[in-house]
């Protein structure tokens, strides 16, 4: 039971995957792709709207009109790579409008035909049929532009319905192709005509030499010829007469040299104009070079190839050399003495070429990708007339070298030597360019910054990309004609100056190491119409927001503006883009910086002043540096005075206006009777010599107590304050409860400085004793004072 529900499971899964896979991919309501979805059928759910339907690469195999009947606007049928095995055109009898049908890789073996009016492209090729499927139907195609075919065999009367038509592109593929007969292409009217034979059989040349006499344009792929090249045909000399083509292509050739050299010297003589021949593989010694006779056409190749011909471009890409011996200058002095305007040899592993011995037709040369090396071309003089000279992908190495090979090349206007290995170290060796070069290609070398002492004068274009430039020095060279330097990604730190490039029109400085590129590039470099200096690690800062100004200021010159251009630094803003940076006018001016700070110094030192002068903190800082001076001293002076031994019951503080109380009143009652009590006073123990602060500083701490006699006198006294500070001082410094407060008259509050706001704190916190006016209350006051000082002095100082 438990298995047949897995399989339930499985298969509802299954088709619930295959359902979700049929739907199509609608791009819009005209177009529905139903293509790489496992379907067996045409889907019944296709919109009857549709105009473009891909059914191409399923598992189709037949067709019926109820597919297609509701679709009466379709105009594009892909059912390519299906596996059809029978076609009826019948099937789209009302698809009117039907313009474009391609049923490539199927496996159809027969066709019955019908005529459809308005089908521009028709795709039969990489099928079955052993006979081309052309029948009378077809020559009432009047749009027919491109008809794809596949055969077996191709016989004369293949093509009579058809020769009337004006097709644009034939394309023939002929898979175990057996038998042509010769001429059949010939009535055909194409302009283009595409051959493609299967890989592992050998080619018709009469088929080569008929399609050469049908289209302009000729493209034949897969040409093999296992046989011995004695077996293989030689071309008679009336075809020459009529061949049409103008362009040919050979693709994938693999054949012995004589037989390559017999198509050739066919082609040579033939109104061929450009010849592209690509995957060439050649085999067999090159002595049969000597041993085969060449062709009727000529004696020897030497002979050949300095002829004129119709021929002006030779394409030789990606060939490989089956012969392992040979003399390689033979194969050299033929291409450098070909009579053609342009020569490219591409993937070849070509290690040397020959300078032409006589003047030399040749406009463009190409021989990138090989092994060409400093070498090539020294002390050339026949290349007079080329104009572009390509030679990136070999293993150049020295740039002067590559100078002087141009310098005889009068003609010269493009050169690219990109990725080679070339570099330039500064010594002493000149330079010498070929004055016309106004084109330069130097990306993917190893040059430092000396390559701007060796670079043509009129160079007008230069590319130095992908280099080791860390420095564009200033007035090494005046590249005056210069309009376009690319120098990405080097090791710039800043964008370079025009002075020694005045035309300069576009400068391309990506992926370099600028962390603050100069905001007045586009001053110094007013020609400058486009700026790329994105994709660099650009540090968000103060420094950087005069580079985003300019941004908005140059009116769209910075290429690639704003999604390549973020931050990599500060690591808190990395990834954020340039325009979404932004600092406050105050943070990057250092000058209203400045003045700001000033400003508030001057405001804060103001109010500290203005605070320091209401609170009387000089005074306060004064007696501290007094008290701290008294104290050095005394420590430095140990065997004077006692030092801090107590000698008197109080220090008595009072106002000079306030002296008759305390002479009359405040002395004779402490001092006189029992339990006498001894005071200091400033006018009797004051030791002369002394200043007044230190007297004071050595009577307070000598005393037991401190009697401060308040009054209104009191507050207006300097020294008093003085006297008050440091008894606070010691009350503080010693924790004990040492002071006595005397009110002798009431002080009112706005009476008292403000710089006694300790008097206030004191007089608001402590008890003091308060002189009364009564005589009868004087002994209790008395009483009271005695007991505030109540103390046994030390014997010694009694």
């Amino acid at each position: 039971m438990r298995s047949l529900t897995n399989i339930y499971v499985f298969t509802c899964a299954f088709t619930f995957t295959l359902w979700n896979k049929i739907q199509p991919t609608v791009e819009d309501e005209f177009t529905a792709n139903y293509s790489s979805t496992l379907l067996t059928n045409v889907p019944k759910n296709i919109p009857i709207r549709t105009q473009v339907l891909d059914l191409s690469h399923n598992r189709i195999s037949g067709l019926s009109i109820s597919e297609f009947i509701y679709l009466s606007d379709l105009q594009v049928l892909n059912l390519s790579h299906n596996l059809i095995m029978v076609l009826d055109f019948s099937v789209f009898i009302f698809n009117e409008n039907l313009e474009y049908l391609d049923l490539s890789h199927n496996n159809i073996l027969k066709a019955f035909c019908l005529t459809l009016a308005h089908l521009r492209h028709l795709d039969l090729s990489f099928n079955k049929f052993t006979v081309l499927p052309i029948s009378q139907e077809f020559g009432n195609m009047f749009h027919l532009e491109y008809l794809g075919l596949s055969a077996t065999v191709i016989r004369r009367s293949d093509f009579r319905y058809i020769k009337h038509l004006q097709l644009h592109t034939v394309f023939l593929t002929l898979g175990n192709f057996s038998l042509y007969e010769p001429q059949s292409l010939t009535v055909l009217n194409t302009r283009n005509l595409h051959i493609a034979f299967a890989a592992n059989q050998n080619f018709s040349f009469s088929l080569l030499y008929d399609g050469m006499s049908t289209s302009e344009n000729l493209k034949i792929v897969n040409l093999r010829y296992t046989l011995s090249y004695k077996d293989f045909p030689s071309p008679p000399l009336m075809l020459l007469k009529k061949i049409k083509t103008r362009a040919l292509m050979l693709d994938a050739v693999d054949l012995q040299w004589a037989i390559i050299l017999q198509i050739f010297m066919l082609i040579w003589y033939s109104p061929v104009e450009h010849l592209t021949v690509r995957n060439l593989t050649f085999r067999g010694p090159l002595e049969e070079l000597t041993q085969y006779a060449f062709l009727p056409l000529s004696s020897s190749v030497e002979q050949l190839i300095s002829l004129d011909g119709s021929m002006k471009a030779l394409t030789l890409e990606h060939v490989h050399n089956k012969v392992y011996y040979f003399n390689q200058e033979i194969l050299y002095r033929q291409f450098s003495e070909m009579n053609i305007a342009s020569l490219t040899i591409y993937d070849a592993y070509m290690p040397h070429m020959l300078c032409p011995n006589r003047t030399s037709s040749f406009q463009y040369l190409n021989f990138s990708h090989n092994a060409l090396t400093d070498e090539l071309f020294q002390n050339c003089s026949t290349l007079t007339d080329l104009k572009s000279l390509i030679l990136q992908k070999n293993k150049f190495e020295s740039l002067p070298k590559v100078s002087f090979m141009t310098s005889r090349m009068k003609s010269l206007k493009y050169l690219d030597m990109s990725n080679n290995l070339l570099r330039h170290d500064g010594a002493d060796v000149q330079c010498q360019w070929a004055e016309s070069l106004t084109e330069l290609d130097l990306s993917f070398n190893q040059l430092a910054d000396a390559v701007f002492e060796c670079l043509p004068v009129n160079v007008k274009k230069l590319s130095l990309q992908n280099n080791q430039i860390s420095n564009v020095p200033r007035g090494v060279v005046e590249l005056k004609s210069l309009e376009e330097l690319n120098l990405a990604s080097n090791r710039l730190a800043d964008l370079p100056g025009c002075s020694g490039f005045p035309s300069l029109q576009f400068l391309n400085i990506e992926m370099n190491s600028i962390l603050t590129p100069s905001a007045d590039f586009f001053q110094s470099c007013p020609g400058v119409r486009e700026l790329q200096a994105g994709h660099n690690p650009f540090k968000c800062s103060c420094e950087l927001q005069a580079f985003i100004r300019l941004e908005r200021q140059s009116g769209g010159k910075l290429f690639g503006w704003p999604a390549a251009y973020v931050c990599e630094y500060p690591e808190g803003l990395r990834g954020t883009e340039l325009k979404d940076f932004h600092l406050s006018q105050l943070a990057c001016n250092t000058t209203l910086l400045l003045v700001t700070a000033l400003l508030l110094t001057l405001v804060l030192v103001a109010a500290v002043a203005f605070l320091c002068i209401y609170l009387d903190v000089p005074w306060y800082v004064r007696m501290t540096w007094q008290w701290t001076q008294t104290k050095r001293r005394a420590w430095h002076n140990p065997h004077g005075d006692p030092g801090t031994i107590l000698q008197f019951h109080a220090f008595i503080s009072y106002s000079e206006r306030d002296s008759l109380w305390v002479k009359n009143e405040l002395i004779p009652n402490l001092e006189k009777g029992e339990g006498c009590v001894q005071l200091c006073q400033h006018e009797r123990n004051f030791i002369p010599g002394k200043s007044i602060v230190e007297n004071i500083i050595n009577c307070i701490e000598k005393s037991y107590k401190s009697i401060f006699v308040l009054s209104p006198n009191f507050v207006q006294s300097e020294w008093c304050h003085y006297e008050l500070y440091f008894a606070h001082h010691k009350l503080f410094s010693e924790n004990s409860n040492s002071l006595i407060l005397i009110l002798l008259e009431p002080i009112p509050p706005y009476l008292i400085p403000a710089r006694y706001h300790k008097l206030k704190a004191l007089m608001a916190k402590r008890t003091y004793l308060e002189w009364p006016k009564e005589r009868s209350k004087h002994a209790l006051f008395w009483a009271n004072l005695r007991a505030a000082i109540s103390v046994n002095l030390p014997i010694s100082s009694e």
